[in-house]
């Protein structure tokens, strides 16, 4: 799943007339080269949900045919934030563990890793804190994901990359609520695993990492 439906403040005015992913890297949007390189990954079977500007995504990705792809979309009357947008999207997911990806994110990561330990209900993909972060969101413990209150002492952040299993939002209602509700209640009851990866990996939240991201493909 691709979580395409937020409005993208800080990127304005580029998203007062186009939604985010559909922001041009390289000649083409970036929504197309996430769905490049999960293709790559042997995905084919991918869930967008839409809502700010949806339109365009749908006109211009249609069924997905042309890139090799089966695409669905769960569209979004009012904005359900990361959490509720799963929730509405899960009967087009099935009931296997599905990848979520971040509308947002440019990446070398590979997308081949799964859920592996039985107990385990999320595998994440983590990257170093950013620049201008004051603190990180998790640590690791293993592989094992733990949040430490003294936040100074978790030196890793969320890459808007995981691997899920559906049966998290169990109960869940659609209504807007955010992932990390989700996340730092699995967290905590341990059932969360990860990986550190260090490769190329931007968030596209600002102007400054769209200029950093368009200087990488020049």
């Amino acid at each position: 799943m691709i979580l395409a439906a937020g409005k993208g403040t800080r990127l304005a005015p580029l998203t007062e007339k186009m939604p985010k992913p559909m922001i041009p890297i390289s000649s083409e949007p970036l929504i197309v080269h996430q769905i490049r390189w999960l293709k790559r990954a042997g995905i084919v079977n991918i869930v967008v949900n839409l809502h700010h500007l949806g339109e365009q995504i749908r006109k211009h990705l249609g069924s997905g045919r042309q890139l090799g792809v089966n695409i669905s979309y769960s569209e979004e009357d009012e904005l359900l934030e990361t959490g509720g947008g799963i929730v509405k999207a899960l009967p087009m997911l099935g009931l296997d563990e599905f990848v979520l990806l971040n509308g947002d994110v440019w990446t070398g990561y590979r997308f081949q890793r799964s859920v592996t330990e039985v107990q385990a209900t999320m595998h994440l993909v983590l990257v170093p804190k950013p620049e201008g972060r004051e603190h990180g969101d998790v640590d690791l413990l293993g592989t094992v994901v733990r949040r430490h209150a003294d936040q100074g002492l978790n030196p890793w952040v969320y890459s808007g990359i995981g691997f899920v299993k559906p049966e998290i939002f169990e109960g869940e209602s659609v209504r807007p609520f955010s992932l990390r509700e989700i996340l730092f209640r699995e967290i905590t009851a341990g059932r969360v695993t990860g990986e550190v990866f260090e490769g190329i990996w931007y968030d596209i939240g600002t102007h400054d990492e769209l200029k950093r991201v368009r200087r990488l493909m020049l």
